[in-house]
């Protein structure tokens, strides 16, 4: 299994405090926020590479990072690639970030983590990978336990068998408190598929 980070966007709503340093890349509780996340990746069996997509802009400073993290980790394995992208204006987005690391690095026979490189993880994602390798496609969610809290999410409902019946981004009138994280695991059967929504 590889894993994919996304960190291609360029977080222009926090500007000025972005404008040079990628979002993933701020140091929060004492280390960077894209450093939670890979730590919180160590027990997950069977872990390939870590794959960083990332923009022009800050491609230099993600390489920086992983060689710096691989001395402390060598355990993990990085590659970072570089979208193309050098602006909000010409990015790729999610979807088209996952199929350009797919098909550049031809990832298509392997299943696939996907994580936004902003997501801060404080327990480790073993427990998630595991019960997501039973499934063809699993999407992480999380209860805020507000009605008024999950209309800056992407609002999802479930059925009884845990399948997603309905997502909403940043719903005026949502139908439950569920909220999906930018967590996913796709396997090969999935991946094949991601074309279809560029």
């Amino acid at each position: 299994m590889n894993v994919l980070i996304l960190a291609a966007g360029y977080a222009t709503r926090l500007y000025p405090l972005t404008l040079n340093k990628a979002k993933p890349l701020l140091v929060v509780g004492g280390k960077p926020i894209i450093e939670w996340l890979v730590d919180n990746l160590a027990g997950i069996s069977d872990l390939e590479t870590i794959y960083i997509v990332t923009n022009d802009k800050f491609a230099a400073d993600f390489q920086a990072w992983s060689q710096s993290y691989q001395k402390r980790h060598p355990e993990f394995k990085f590659e970072v690639v570089n979208d193309g992208s050098t602006s909000d204006d010409d990015k790729l987005g999610a979807i088209g970030d996952i199929n350009f690391v797919v098909t550049h690095e031809n990832l298509s026979q392997t299943s696939l983590l996907v994580a936004a490189g902003d997501n801060l993880f404080t327990s480790s994602l073993a427990d998630f990978v595991a019960n997501a390798r039973d499934t063809e496609m699993t999407v992480a969610v999380y209860d805020v336990g507000d009605t008024e809290a999950i209309k800056k999410y992407g609002n999802v409902a479930v059925d009884a068998e845990g399948i997603m019946t309905r997502f909403e981004e940043k719903p005026k009138k949502p139908q439950g408190t569920l909220a999906a994280i930018a967590l996913y695991y796709y396997s090969p059967a999935i991946l094949s598929l991601v074309r279809t929504y560029l």
